[in-house]
């Protein structure tokens, strides 16, 4: 099979996964696919692939059904060749601060507008998953990409969406993973699902080493030796020690020890990685140490376990890729089902550029850089599609017209939407201890 029927069988079956008003859903995804920019998210109804009304973009999302198992397979059998795949998990915040009809919002990490002094604002946070093919570059294939709802945290709805993921695998994955899951709770929830994981910690944390051997008389210790990551002090000797030259970092330090863990969870032991980089980058903060730990079978060899979490950032690109250039944040829906309809298209948007990467051919602007085959991005592969869309065809059937709709009747009642409080989630330590003091 060519790349081409390759891509064509793909998006044929993509379309069928679709359930009702899939027609209309698939030209919004073309549409989103030739649209660079746009202002609001009726204006995608202007690009020609989009055949229908302009308000078919709204009927599709509120139609549509996708079938997100068998997307995930769909996405999986495209991996079939890989031995060894590296999975990337991370969240990112959809802020809807205006809309107070919409339930169950939170606040969510913003950058941008903030609450008082607090970098929070209104909306919804959303879970990723993500397959890493390559060892450079910027592409990251989501296989699930879920809304984290109130009941849930982010550390319970990745061990939920990897529990999935790995069913589904042919073989054991590496799982990359920032220093908000690098914790006791993400090790215990997912200490039963067949995938190692390769996490960072924050440079605060605090470990302890193996417990000695039992003497016979009280209970027997469970932690051993304490091993705080900022204090040198209480470091052990470690089990391996290894200097490389990067040619783009200069030197590099690795250290790791072995058999430590978290407090919470003493009954799995940890491989500690350290990563100090002692040359070319410039900026102060890139020089700090980064500490990383291993939890699965044998560990891959410490001179290259590090680089394996540098491709985690990649799934931060497609973050950026889905809201910038995908027009991920354009809409602004009313219900949260509708939301997670419309995400539901952002992964397979995401796997036709993949699949197309080598179809097309780079056609910069005037003040763009062309780029090889090898090192194209998704968002160049998106700027080429016209022409393999056009030759490749539609899986969706053509609009039928029909009659105009009376539109509101006169006399109707109009209900007011539900306005939906603020789900606060949790309550910090030291509102927890004030409590305590008002009591007392």
């Amino acid at each position: 099979m060519t790349i081409f029927d390759n891509l064509q069988q793909f998006r044929q079956t993509a379309y069928n996964c679709l359930g009702k008003a899939k027609d209309a859903t698939f030209e919004l995804m073309d549409a989103v696919i030739l649209t660079k920019e746009v202002c609001s998210y009726p204006e995608l109804s202007r690009c020609p692939a989009f055949r229908r009304s302009w308000s078919s973009i709204y009927e599709a999302i509120k139609d549509t059904r996708p079938d997100t198992s068998q997307l995930m397979e769909l996405y999986i059998s495209q991996m079939s060749d890989i031995q060894r795949p590296l999975l990337a998990g991370d969240h990112t915040p959809r802020p809807r601060p205006e809309a107070k009809t919409l339930c169950d919002r939170s606040y969510v990490h913003s950058t941008g507008k903030t609450i008082g002094n607090k970098p929070v604002i209104p909306g919804h946070d959303y879970s990723t998953i993500a397959w890493v093919p390559e060892h450079k570059g910027s592409w990251a294939l989501p296989l699930t990409h879920e809304r984290i709802t109130s009941f849930d945290t982010p550390i319970s709805k990745a061990a939920a969406q990897l529990e999935q993921v790995c069913l589904l695998l042919p073989s054991r994955p590496i799982t990359v993973w920032d220093s908000e899951y690098g914790c006791a709770s993400f090790v215990v929830q997912t200490a039963d699902i067949p995938a190692d994981k390769l996490m960072r910690l924050r440079p605060n944390r605090c470990l302890w080493g193996a417990p000695p051997a039992y003497q016979g008389k009280g209970r027997p210790q469970i932690h051993g030796q304490k091993f705080k990551l900022s204090d040198p002090d209480t470091w052990s000797q470690p089990t391996e020690q290894l200097t490389i030259d990067d040619p783009q970092l200069g030197e590099v330090i690795l250290r790791r020890w072995s058999n430590l863990h978290f407090r919470q969870s003493p009954s799995h032991g940890m491989e500690v990685i350290r990563v100090e980089v002692k040359g070319k980058y410039p900026h102060r903060r890139a020089l700090q140490p980064m500490w990383l730990c291993w939890l699965g079978q044998t560990i891959p060899p410490v001179s290259t376990i590090w680089r394996d979490y540098r491709r985690r950032f990649t799934v931060d690109h497609w973050n950026r890729f889905a809201k910038q250039r995908l027009h991920w944040l354009k809409p602004r829906f009313s219900t949260p089902e509708r939301e997670q309809r419309w995400s539901d298209l952002m992964p397979i948007i995401t796997w036709q550029l993949w699949l197309a990467r080598t179809l097309v051919q780079d056609q910069p602007r005037p003040w763009q850089k062309s780029l090889s085959a090898e090192e194209i991005t998704p968002g160049r592969v998106a700027q080429s599609m016209g022409g393999v869309l056009a030759v490749i065809g539609s899986p969706a059937s053509f609009p039928k017209v029909r009659g105009k709709s009376p539109g509101w009747l006169t006399g109707s009642k109009r209900n007011k939407r539900t306005v939906y409080p603020l789900v606060k989630k949790g309550i910090t330590r030291r509102k927890k201890t004030r409590k305590k003091r008002r009591t007392s």
